[in-house]
């Protein structure tokens, strides 16, 4: 709501890793240095912790940049899984093939092994990228552990990054994981920043967004150094809030007063309810919703604040915003057992194709379609783009499925039980945990990795599908090789669609990559006005 306000040409202070707006204080420099150390040594495990919000993905993000070429890294998100679980995701990453149907770790390992010789045959350097790694079982991690025996006489021929929150180390330091904690050749903790690097951090987020303007005084960055701990996340999380604030109040600038309100915003403190209070929940449900801005009128408003509210007003969507509810419920008139059933019938019917009760991947696969099921956020599907069904969660936690149809800023729409309903963004956060489901065009390619140096068919598809989404014609070859300038696009539309920078296009570069350019597919979100 404020970019436009401020002179912004992008969000400064979004939560997203992303590594433009990395601010390189001595200790990410430091991190970033023991990472670099890690990956270009003889193998092993290198370890990064720090507290929620420190910055250990984006600092992992900048590494990606700056790997060689000659290394293929997987990065896994969700790490809490099983052993058998957690191995089939590391072959899908790599593109390693395994038996349909495989539940053996035996095969797995076996599967991984030979990818990792062939690999060292061909001078690659292979790279796993653990996130969250505090939430791995003590069984996992010695699983990870018995992939890096295999070596050679100069390296190991797999190196496992893990990054993860303060326990991390304390698990290392268990007399059961001694012999992994040995193999570790790099460690470092990335500490909060100081109250000199917070006023730089803020200056900087700023620049990358596209102003000098001093938003935030000097004066204030003692206070929001204390309140925020020197945590980048939480100085995000309180800057975005209080130029927020800032936009609805008709401020030119933070002040003290507006910082503090949004720190008790942010850390959920009460305060006495004044006309500055009541304009801060203003922009707090203007940002969730235009529900509050329909029911609630202050006895005065700001030009900034009138502004504001007209632009909330709804285009007349299917359901008005001022019919909203808080939360979705099943209907008491249709069995809940059912929702699952009703959730998918309801997504194939937006592909023009007829569910019938089962599995709903095989069915997908039947029809062409590809099947994607994960844990994510709302960013996430926005940027897929596709419907997707969502389990979500009543008042009493009794569970149910739902396929999300429609996606805007402020509002969900949802067919629930063969009813449309439409929910406010800030009030779904309480009923979906992150899972979903969704369907995508499966591409006409033979391999489910396309990598440099590859050529043929699969990569006269993939140089299609990114001359495609740029507006451009792909200019004809006899034989398409996976070049320097293939792999130049492809790491700049992995950047684009907020993925690792890796080069190698695997199972989520390829859902990318097909999504973009497949026109003929149900769309998520609402094309904008004037578009």
């Amino acid at each position: 709501m404020y970019q436009g306000y401020f002179g912004l040409a992008e969000a400064p202070f979004s939560i997203a890793p992303d590594p433009r707006y990395l601010y390189m204080s001595e200790r990410h420099q430091e991190a970033l240095a023991h990472l670099l150390y890690g990956v270009n040594g003889s193998g092993g495990f290198v370890l990064l912790t720090g507290e929620v919000g420190a910055g250990k993905t984006t600092v992992c993000r900048c590494l990606l940049e700056q790997i060689p070429e000659s290394c293929d890294v997987a990065y896994i998100f969700n790490p809490r899984q099983t052993v058998e679980e957690l191995l089939a995701t590391i072959c899908a990453e790599f593109g390693i093939s395994v038996p349909p149907g495989n539940t053996s770790v035996k095969v797995f390992v076996d599967c991984i092994n030979t990818y990792l010789l062939d690999a060292h045959a061909r001078g690659r350097h292979t790279v796993l990228v653990i996130d969250e790694a505090q939430n791995l079982s003590a069984d996992v991690l010695e699983q990870m552990r018995l992939l890096t025996n295999l070596e050679t006489s100069e390296r190991k021929l797999l190196q496992i990054i893990l990054l993860g929150q303060s326990e991390l180390a304390e698990m290392l330091a268990r007399p059961e994981l001694r012999q992994l904690a040995q193999r570790v050749i790099a460690r470092y903790h990335l500490g909060p920043l100081s109250k000199q690097e917070v006023a730089a951090y803020v200056r900087h987020r700023l620049e990358v967004a596209g102003t000098q303007h001093k938003l935030f005084p000097d004066a204030l960055m003692g206070s929001l150094y204390r309140l925020s701990g020197g945590t980048p996340r939480i100085i995000n999380v309180l800057c975005d809030r209080s130029l927020l604030g800032a936009y609805v109040q008709g401020k030119e600038r933070v002040d003290r007063a507006t910082l503090r309100q949004a720190a008790r915003e942010v850390f959920h403190q009460p305060a006495k309810r004044s006309r500055s209070v009541l304009l801060f929940l203003i922009a707090g449900l203007l940002a969730s919703t235009a529900l509050a801005a329909l029911l609630y009128k202050p006895a005065v408003q700001s030009p900034v604040a009138a502004k504001a509210e007209a632009k909330a007003e709804p285009a007349k969507p299917a359901t008005s915003l001022a019919e909203t509810p808080v939360t979705l419920e099943w209907p008491a008139t249709e069995p809940r057992v059912r929702s699952k059933a009703m959730a998918y019938a309801a997504l194939f019917r937006t592909w023009g194709v007829v569910y019938e009760e089962g599995d709903e991947c095989l069915q997908a696969d039947l029809m062409g379609l590809s099947c994607r099921t994960a844990r994510g956020g709302l960013d996430e599907l926005r940027q897929l783009n596709r419907p997707a069904v969502l389990q979500l969660s009543d008042k009493q936690g009794r569970k149910f499925h739902a396929m999300l149809s429609l996606l805007d800023d402020r509002v969900a729409i949802f067919n629930v039980a063969n009813e449309t309903r439409a929910v406010a963004i800030g009030a779904l956060a309480e009923q979906w945990s992150g899972q979903y489901t969704l369907l995508w065009r499966t591409p006409p390619i033979a391999q489910q990795t396309i990598r440099m140096g590859d050529h043929g068919p699969d990569v006269e598809w993939l140089r299609n599908q990114l001359a495609q989404i740029n507006g451009m014609v792909a200019e004809p070859a006899e034989d398409p090789v996976f070049d320097e300038a293939v792999l130049r696009q492809v790491k700049q539309f992995q950047l684009a669609q907020g993925l690792p920078p890796t080069g190698i296009v695997a199972a989520q570069t390829l859902l990318r990559l097909s999504g973009a350019a497949d026109v003929a597919a149900p769309r998520l979100v609402r094309e904008q006005r004037g578009k």
